[in-house]
């Protein structure tokens, strides 16, 4: 889509272009004898060509739009694993999960939780799809692993998804893509990409450390810090 739409562009640009630049050479003083040339007034046709050419180009493009919008943001009926991603002032929470709407409570979920000085680590298996489910418990955030190539807004109160399948063993940089605050640029996270049996492993060092259940609201206090 990127690509037509510049190939759309130059299109357009180079017809312009080749407008102005024959009107330069065809239409000027020295050429013409004509102080002024003719100016043409409220002509229907050409005023309806103005008005009905911007309209079509805008219409292929926002059907380009939708159709790729709607495929990137496509997530299967049931993916091998849920993510709640909870986006907050300024780290991240990550809870993984087996359902997509689990009980906070349950021994067979584990989160992590970050701070602006200890950036969280968010753990992928390998050639597994991950279902994101991106909350905020403040203000409207981005979620960005950059490498992934897509990023979402993380809303209050909305419920955002995207599906990915990584393919990639490896460590890859994730941040916030939307400005939220004074501590903004400090709000990173890391991205490892692991065999599924360190995938389960690592859930159970967090399980085993105390870090098990759901922290809906990005914290593991819920007090009154969570409105």
């Amino acid at each position: 889509m990127w690509q037509g739409s510049w190939i759309a562009a130059l299109v357009v640009g180079v017809l312009m272009w080749g407008l102005i630049i024959w009107s330069v050479i065809f239409h000027r003083r020295s050429r013409t004898g004509i102080e002024i040339p003719p100016q043409t007034r409220y002509n229907v046709p050409i005023e309806a060509l103005y008005t009905a050419v911007p309209i079509v180009i805008v219409s292929v493009l926002f059907y380009f739009v939708a159709r790729d919008e709607a495929r990137l943001t496509e997530v299967s009926a049931k993916p091998q694993h849920y993510v709640n991603v909870v986006g907050f002032q300024w780290s991240w929470a990550f809870n993984y999960e087996n359902t997509e709407n689990p009980d906070p409570n349950s021994q067979t979920a584990a989160y992590d939780v970050g701070t602006p000085n200890q950036i969280p680590t968010l753990w992928l298996p390998v050639d597994e799809s991950v279902q994101f489910r991106l909350t905020s418990r403040d203000v409207i955030h981005d979620f960005w692993p950059v490498n992934f190539m897509m990023k979402m807004d993380v809303v209050p109160g909305v419920v955002n998804k995207f599906e990915v399948t990584p393919t990639v063993i490896g460590e890859y940089d994730g941040k916030c893509a939307e400005l939220c605050g004074v501590d903004h640029s400090r709000m990173l996270f890391k991205v490892k990409v692991v065999s599924h049996d360190d995938y389960v492993n690592h859930l159970q060092q967090l399980r085993a450390s105390g870090q098990a259940g759901a922290v809906p609201s990005g914290i593991t206090s819920m007090g009154s810090e969570t409105k």
